[in-house]
C-alpha cells in the first residue's frame, strides 16, 4: 500500500481567488511538513452543470473522471471555499454532483465515501466565509465523508496574504497549522 496522500484544492476557479491562495498556502504547508499532497486547480477541470439527461446522452465528462479519479487516489482532502450569500459555491457543488455519480465497477459515493476533509473559507468580510461552513459540511457528511472538527474562516482576505501567498497573522498560521494537525492525525497520514 502506498503513502497515504491528502488532495488540496478550492472552491474557486478564480486566477486571484483568496481561498485558492488559502489551498496554496496550505499545500506549502504540508510540504514544508513532509506530507505527500497534490494541490489541484478546479479551473483545470472544468464541466457543464450537473444534469441527468446530458449523463444519459453523453456520460459523465472527461474532465470530471479525471477529478473523481484524483479524488479517489487520495486518502484526505483539505479544502478552501468561498461563500456565495452564505452558501455552498456552485462550483463545488456541481463538482460533488458529477464526482458523487457511479460508474460501472465504483462502490456507492466511492470518490466521497469514509475520506477524511478539513474545512478552511476566507473571506473579504469579517466573518470569512463562517455561514457557509457548516452547510457544506453537511452536503459532505451526505457524501459518506469524515469532516473533522475545527474548520477555519479567516475574515480580512483582502489584507490576510502577503506578496508570496503567505498568511500574515500568526494566529491565522497556527489555526491552518492546527486543521492539517487534526486532519492527518485523524485520517492516519
Amino acid at each position: 500500500m502506498g503513502q497515504k496522500s491528502v488532495l488540496v484544492f478550492a472552491g474557486s476557479a478564480r486566477k486571484d481567488s483568496f481561498n485558492k491562495k488559502l489551498a496554496q498556502y496550505a499545500a506549502k504547508q504540508l510540504a514544508d511538513k513532509g506530507i505527500e499532497h497534490s494541490f489541484a486547480d478546479l479551473n483545470d477541470y472544468q464541466a457543464p452543470l450537473y444534469h441527468g439527461d446530458h449523463e444519459s446522452e453523453t456520460g459523465i465528462p472527461e474532465s470530471m473522471q479525471r477529478f473523481k479519479q484524483l479524488m479517489k487516489s487520495h486518502d484526505a482532502f483539505l479544502i478552501a471555499s468561498p461563500e456565495y450569500n452564505g452558501f455552498v459555491p456552485p462550483l463545488l457543488i456541481n463538482t460533488f454532483s458529477w464526482c458523487s455519480r457511479p460508474e460501472p465497477g465504483d462502490t456507492n459515493l466511492i470518490a466521497t465515501r469514509l475520506k477524511h476533509i478539513g474545512l478552511m473559507a476566507t473571506s473579504p468580510g469579517a466573518m470569512g466565509g463562517i455561514r457557509m461552513l457548516p452547510r457544506l459540511r453537511e452536503a459532505l457528511c451526505d457524501l459518506g465523508a469524515i469532516v473533522i472538527p475545527g474548520p477555519v474562516a479567516i475574515g480580512g482576505a483582502m489584507t490576510a496574504f502577503d506578496e508570496d501567498g503567505n498568511l500574515i497573522d500568526e494566529g491565522n498560521q497556527k489555526r491552518i497549522s492546527a486543521l492539517i494537525e487534526t486532519l492527518t492525525a485523524t485520517a492516519g497520514i
